[in-house]
C-alpha cells in the first residue's frame, strides 16, 4: 500500500523548514512539468523559477533564494537537490527481503551468514565466505571462497565476487557487476604470452555503489582499493591495482588502466580514459571523453575533447594536425629570421 507523508512529518525527519500548509500530504516525487496534486516537486536552479507558476504539484522543495518565489506549500532547504533525493528515498523504500537462505541456494562449507541476511534462489556462497547482517544476495549471485561482505549490502541478480575480496557496509552492486576478476597481466617470452597470476584482492570501503556490468579487477600483487563513498556508473573498467579515493563519482564507460590512483572527491565524465600509473589529485573534474595521458597534480576541471564538425571539415583538420610539429618548427625558424632582420635594421 502506497504511503503518504505530511510536509511537517518530512521536515521532522529530514530537516528544513516548512512554509505554507504543513498538513499537506504527498505520496510521490515528480518534475515541475509533470507533477500533480499528490506530488512534491523541486527547484534546484533559479532559471527554471517560471515553472513554479504553472506547476500542478501539491508542494515543492526550494532553496533559500527561492523561498518566496511561490505560494505553494514548500520545504526550504540549503541543498534542495540533496533534499529531493532524501524525500524520494523516503517515499520509495526498497522492497523488504525475507531473511534466511532459500532452499535453492548453494552454501559452501564454513560460510557464515548472518540470520538477518537474505540469500535468494540459485545464489552460490563459497566456502568460508562471510555475509553480514541485513545483506541481500540476489538470484544467481556468485560469492567466492573467503569473501567478506559487510552489513546491509544489496547485490542485485547475477553479481559475481571472486575469492578473498573484502567488501564494507552498505554496498549496492547492480546486475552483471564483477568484482575481483583477474587483471590484464602477461609477460612475453619467445613469441608467446605468459599469464601473470593476479594474487591481490579487491578491497571496497563503506557506502559504495557499483553499476551494472562494471568490472573491478583484483590486484596483481597489491590490492585494488575502492574507498568509502565511491559511486561507479554502469560499464566501467577498473584495472588491477587501481586506487579510487573516497567519495569520487565516475560516469559510465570510463576506462581506468592499471595502477592509476584517483584522488578523493573527483568527478569523471562518461567515456573518459585514464592511462596506467598516473596520479590524479583530489577534487579533480574530468570532462566526458577526455583522455588523461599524464598525472594531474592540482585540483580543477580538465577537458580534452575535439569538437565535432562536418566530415569533410574534420578530414581537412586531421590532415593539418598531422603536420603540426613540422609547422611549429617552420614557425620557430621564421621567428628567428624576423628577429635577425630586426637586428640588422636597428
Amino acid at each position: 500500500m502506497k504511503v503518504s507523508y505530511r510536509l511537517a512529518d518530512i521536515a521532522a525527519q529530514l530537516g528544513g523548514r516548512v512554509l505554507g500548509d504543513g498538513e499537506l500530504r504527498v505520496a510521490q516525487v515528480a518534475t515541475l512539468d509533470n507533477a500533480q496534486s499528490q506530488h512534491i516537486s523541486f527547484l534546484t536552479n533559479s532559471k527554471y523559477r517560471s515553472q513554479l507558476a504553472t506547476t500542478k504539484a501539491g508542494a515543492v522543495i526550494v532553496g533559500e533564494a527561492d523561498a518566496d518565489a511561490t505560494e505553494l506549500p514548500r520545504i526550504v532547504s540549503n541543498n534542495p537537490y540533496a533534499y529531493f533525493a532524501k524525500v524520494s528515498a523516503l517515499l520509495n523504500p526498497l522492497p523488504q527481503s525475507k531473511p534466511g537462505v532459500h532452499p535453492a541456494a548453494v552454501i559452501g562449507e564454513g560460510a557464515l551468514i548472518d540470520p538477518t541476511a537474505s540469500i535468494a534462489a540459485t545464489a552460490v556462497i563459497g566456502e568460508g565466505a562471510v555475509i553480514g547482517a541485513n545483506s541481500v544476495i540476489g538470484e544467481g549471485c556468485c560469492i567466492g571462497a573467503n569473501v567478506v561482505i559487510g552489513h546491509r549490502a544489496r547485490l542485485y541478480p547475477r553479481v559475481t565476487i571472486y575469492r578473498d575480496c573484502v567488501i564494507g557496509d552498505d554496498l549496492i552492486a547492480h546486475s552483471g557487476a564483477v568484482i575481483g576478476s583477474d587483471g590484464f597481466g602477461f609477460a612475453m617470452e619467445e613469441g608467446r604470452w605468459i599469464k601473470i597470476q593476479q594474487i591481490g584482492r579487491v578491497v571496497i570501503g563503506n557506502d559504495v555503489e557499483i553499476g551494472a556490468n562494471t568490472t573491478i579487477d583484483r590486484g596483481a600483487l597489491d590490492d585494488t582499493v575502492i574507498e568509502d563513498g565511491v559511486k561507479l556508473d554502469n560499464q566501467i573498467q577498473v584495472a588491477h591495482n587501481v586506487r579510487i579515493g573516497a567519495h569520487t563519482a565516475i560516469a559510465g564507460c570510463v576506462g581506468i588502466a592499471g595502477s592509476a590512483t584517483i584522488g578523493k572527491y573527483c568527478r569523471i565524465g562518461g567515456s573518459a580514459g585514464i592511462l596506467g600509473h598516473l596520479q590524479i589529485a583530489d577534487h579533480v573534474e574530468i570532462a566526458s571523453f577526455t583522455l588523461i595521458g599524464k598525472s594531474i597534480p592540482e585540483p580543477g576541471s580538465y577537458a580534452g575533447i575535439m569538437p565535432f564538425s562536418r566530415n569533410d571539415e574534420w578530414r581537412k583538420n586531421a590532415v593539418h594536425m598531422r603536420h603540426l610539429d613540422d609547422m611549429a618548427k617552420r614557425l620557430k625558424k621564421l621567428e628567428k629570421e624576423i628577429e635577425s632582420l630586426k637586428g640588422k635594421n636597428a
